[in-house]
């Protein structure tokens, strides 16, 4: 988990400490005003020059007994540079192992936005997951604090709030399915729900049958652990919608592929992450009750896990979904879609607004954008899109539209269902979306976030396996949305 370190703002100059690292985040324009203040306070010259201040350039240097290290941040520096340059900081902090981080900067011209990026690298840099470590070796690293005359505290709470929402998601992502299964997924939600304030309703699977959620249902069938349907809501007194947000979220806690078991090498060894959807919609839950915002969002999250048991479903039966149409399996790892389907259909019954889900959906998507970005395929309005494209320009968790043509239907055509759960060989992320978009009737975004829920290897402040990714993207678009319908 997150936030073992104490993050505060100062606004005088503490007095030198050797155990302290001072983290100068220095913009071209501020050369001079850098140096004068870091001469006065460290009590020696201190000339920094036009390539300290080079974007990626990296200094360090000992000022009268005080270690400082110089970050350049270049012209102008996007949101990203400060989250990457600050997680620099934190690596220097790290790796030096001090107790103690200062943070300087142009802190007097930061806007809000600049100060949460850049306490959600300072907080997300420092993520741990250590549950299952017998020895458990949390950072030297304890405090930070950012040096400015201006203490903009609410946008610090901001960001630990969204930061804190990260984690969450990030800790059911790296959580492993013998301890998190399905009823236990639920479990956790109720939980968080009573610590955060919204209401959880968890189905059972008597329940699942009783709303024939034969998607769902069918894709249990394999396991011994059996599934459930959790409805998570916040619904302030007086909301500024009148119709619900929905969230969807893919909760398939472990995925063999089922009787069409996975054939790549190594394919299974993170398949944990298959539920990384379920655990943004939790995440997002969480930070949008603690930061208060006055909108009606509902969360939907189907959970199984998919195993090749002696029941399991199999390629070439038919499945009757809840909402009546039929679907061929052609392949039972595209599991995915046929839990988000029920969901997806089960959401009607709110008449919402909009319908966003999230999916570690298709390998396709990984092939098509790599671990960058988010493929993006909606029915919702261009105002409803292009505001969603901002929200992930600005929390770096960039979208990339793909088209929902009708052409692609046709891969899905089933000589005995109303649908078959696979297309052809080319643009498997589209024709997933496509048989998704068969069970909505209202403006609806799919978000399919496999290439980047998961990362074998650390990448800055996103670190390394479950990342959280589109819990800050959906914090921020809600957030937004709500500015923009006030």
């Amino acid at each position: 988990m997150l936030l073992g370190m104490n993050i505060s703002i100062v606004d005088s100059w503490p007095k030198k400490d050797p155990k302290k690292l001072i983290a100068l985040l220095l913009p071209q324009e501020q050369l001079a005003e850098m140096s004068t203040l870091l001469s006065k306070v460290l009590g020696e010259t201190v000339s920094l020059r036009e390539e300290d201040a080079e974007k990626g350039k990296k200094n360090l240097n000992t000022v009268n007994g005080q270690l400082l290290a110089i970050i350049g941040l270049g012209a102008t520096p996007s949101l990203e540079t400060l989250r990457r340059n600050v997680h620099e900081a934190i690596e220097v902090a790290i790796d030096f192992r001090f107790k103690e981080l200062l943070l300087v900067g142009d802190s007097n011209n930061w806007t809000d936005n600049e100060w949460v990026a850049i306490v959600e690298s300072l907080s997300l840099s420092t993520y741990q997951f250590l549950t299952y470590k017998s020895k458990k070796t949390d950072l030297v690293l304890h405090k930070t604090s950012i040096f400015a005359g201006r203490k903009n505290t609410k946008a610090l709470a901001k960001g630990l709030s969204v930061a804190k929402a990260t984690c969450i998601a990030r800790d059911l992502v790296n959580e492993p399915v013998i301890t998190l299964t399905a009823q236990e997924l639920g479990h956790r939600i109720e939980t968080l729900g009573k610590q955060y304030g919204f209401k959880v309703d968890v189905w059972n699977k008597s329940k699942i049958k009783a709303m024939k959620m034969g998607g769902l249902l069918a894709v249990n069938l394999g396991s011994q652990d059996p599934p459930t349907f959790s409805i998570l809501e916040h619904k302030p007194e007086t909301p500024i919608n009148q119709q619900p947000i929905i969230l969807v979220g893919k909760g398939v806690v472990y995925d063999t592929g089922g009787l069409s078991l996975k054939p790549t090498a190594n394919s299974m060894d993170f398949m944990k992450c298959d539920m990384a959807g379920a655990a943004v919609v939790v995440g997002v839950m969480c930070g949008i009750v603690d930061l208060g915002l006055n909108y009606h969002v509902i969360g939907l999250i189907p959970a199984t896990d998919n195993r090749p048991g002696q029941r399991a479903y199999t390629p070439g039966d038919v499945i009757q979904m809840h909402s009546g149409s039929t679907v061929e399996i052609l392949n039972t790892d595209a599991e995915g879609r046929m839990i988000l389907a029920d969901a997806l259909s089960y959401a009607k019954n709110y008449k919402p607004e909009l319908v966003i889900d999230l999916a570690t959906l298709t390998g396709a998507a990984v092939v098509a954008i790599g671990h960058e970005g988010i493929a993006m395929m909606s029915t919702a309005s261009e105002e409803t899109k292009q505001a969603l494209k901002q929200a992930g320009e600005r929390v770096h968790e960039r979208l990339v539209e793909l088209p929902l043509w009708e052409e692609y239907q046709d891969q899905l055509k089933s000589d005995i269902a109303d649908l078959k759960n696979l297309g052809g060989r080319g643009a498997g992320a589209i024709t997933a979306a496509k048989f998704l978009q068969h069970f909505t009737d209202y403006p609806w975004i799919h978000l399919d976030i496999a290439g980047a829920a998961w990362l074998s290897t650390a990448s800055s402040y996103r670190g390394k396996n479950g990342t959280g990714v589109g819990t800050r993207l959906l914090i921020d678009f809600i957030s937004q949305y709500q500015a923009n319908n006030g």
